[in-house]
């Protein structure tokens, strides 16, 4: 994804991007059209050198157009092409019909697909069936070639977007096609990159069709993909002091490895100092891997004072559990006015009593910002967008809404991180994070700049441990050399 543009659009925007170019910058449709189905065809021939058999799969509107488009070219080049129309193409309208009669008049035939269809003899399936127009659920014929496609054990290459993915959500109306590919057309609809896509889009490429770059000037964008931004150089007579002091507040009986990875990942991202509150019990043990964190056995108010007047973030959430100390170290920290990340059974308990602060991070997993929502975890990842945006207002702040395709939104604009892979999905992961995010804060980095790096780097930092170890059995401690490295960079 390092060669996608950062911009993310809605479809409805994408369609007005469209309009923009036919109407003021003079660019036909079906000229629109034919550079787009142009490039699906080259994408084949690039990525698929060996197809020579192509079922193409075309409902209505200018989806199908580009499909039909796709199918001239390849019939053209030599390619043998079976057309499975599920729209009547007499219904089809403009440039769509412009394309479908193209495709006949060099002798293209259309067939008809019904329930039980064989792909025998095909090397390569492309997807032109919904499109980017969808807001229902998917059923009838279009659900049963959705199914053909998906237990054919073929390629597919998505034309726009995977039939049955929602544009704007990245969530599955009911079923969708899951493609190899998905070939994006003049903007980079921001369901794509969140939500369930990242089971059905495979590799994302994008074209932009020529369109101009002036068009772009006229619609704004809905949101955009994290990069890793160039972080200022340390002076050579730097000192801990300049890099600031993390306190991670956590760690309750039989958690307390939790926040250990917080702290750990906070010195590893570059903070100056880290201090670890934490029960009694382990408080003398918890430093043992990692002596340069500072541990304290904290049981009281008056115990934690002194070391909230140490530091200049606070980290709290990671294996705090909900018991009368978890209570009394939240509402401790919660008088304090520097910044802070919140993670875990912090969100919890502030979900059980609500509050607002501009100068915190919040990192809830679907199900936190279920509660912090008070709506069902199914709802958050229904429209993830909505979630993110609904938690900020709340909750102010920064909220971080974890998982494929984690949201960062803060008073700007909504921020996607493509970075991270399946092999997170372990105990620990969460605590890593909310080290990395204050480790930046703590350098100086604004709430918003170390949420959006901190989760790149989170991620990045995943993807090279699994690169060289594989994601099964992928632990949250396998990323902390890698932090180190992806923080230099």
């Amino acid at each position: 994804m390092q060669n996608l543009p950062l911009q993310l659009y809605r479809a409805a925007d994408v369609r007005a991007l469209d309009h923009l170019a036919i109407t003021q910058y003079g660019i036909p449709g079906f000229e629109l059209m034919t550079r787009a189905g142009t490039a699906v065809f080259t994408s084949i021939r690039r990525n698929y050198p060996r197809a020579r058999t192509l079922a193409v799969f075309c409902g209505g509107g200018n989806n199908a157009g580009d499909g039909y488009v796709v199918a001239a070219l390849a019939r053209s080049a030599g390619y043998r092409v079976k057309l499975y129309a599920l729209t009547d193409p007499a219904q089809l309208s403009g440039d769509a019909a412009t394309a479908y009669r193209q495709f006949t008049d060099q002798g293209g035939v259309t067939l008809r697909f019904s329930d039980g269809e064989v792909l025998a003899g095909v090397d390569l399936i492309v997807d032109a069936l919904l499109g980017t127009g969808l807001d229902r659920p998917v059923s009838g014929v279009f659900a049963g070639a959705i199914a053909a496609i998906n237990q054919s054990g073929l390629p597919v290459i998505a034309v726009d977007i995977p039939s049955g993915l929602h544009a704007d959500t990245g969530a599955v109306m009911e079923t969708a096609v899951k493609a190899d590919r998905t070939l994006s057309f003049i903007g980079l609809k921001q369901g794509l990159f969140t939500g369930e896509a990242a089971d059905y889009c495979g590799v994302i490429e994008f074209a932009g069709l020529e369109v101009p770059e002036a068009v772009y000037a006229s619609v704004p964008i809905s949101a955009r993909l994290t990069r890793k931004s160039p972080w200022p150089p340390r002076k050579r007579c730097s000192h801990k002091g300049h890099y600031g002091h993390v306190l991670v507040i956590g760690g309750n009986l039989g958690y307390s490895g939790a926040a250990r990875l917080a702290a750990q990942a906070a010195l590893r991202t570059g903070a100056g100092l880290v201090s670890l509150a934490t029960r009694s019990a382990h408080a003398q043990v918890l430093n043992m891997a990692q002596p340069e964190l500072m541990c304290a056995g904290v049981e009281t108010v008056e115990q934690l004072a002194p070391l909230l007047e140490k530091a200049s973030v606070l980290a709290i959430g990671p294996g705090l559990a909900q018991d009368d100390w978890a209570k009394t170290m939240l509402d401790a920290a919660l008088t304090w006015q520097m910044p802070m990340v919140m993670d875990a059974d912090a969100l919890n308990l502030l979900a059980q009593s609500p509050a607002r602060k501009d100068n915190w991070v919040l990192t809830p997993h679907p199900g936190e910002a279920a509660r912090l929502l008070a709506m069902s975890s199914a709802q958050v990842q229904q429209d993830r967008f909505a979630a993110a945006t609904a938690l900020q207002a709340q909750y102010g702040g920064v909220a971080v809404l974890k998982g494929a395709g984690t949201l960062i939104k803060s008073t700007g604009c909504l921020a996607v991180s493509c970075t991270g892979n399946p092999g997170m999905a372990s105990g620990g992961m969460g605590d890593d994070l909310t080290g990395v995010i204050a480790g930046l804060i703590a350098q100086g980095l604004d709430l918003a700049t170390a949420a959006e790096q901190g989760v790149y780097v989170h991620g990045l930092a995943a993807d090279s441990a699994a690169k060289h170890g594989g994601e099964r059995g992928l632990a949250a401690g396998d990323l902390l050399p890698w932090l180190r490295h992806w923080v230099n960079q």
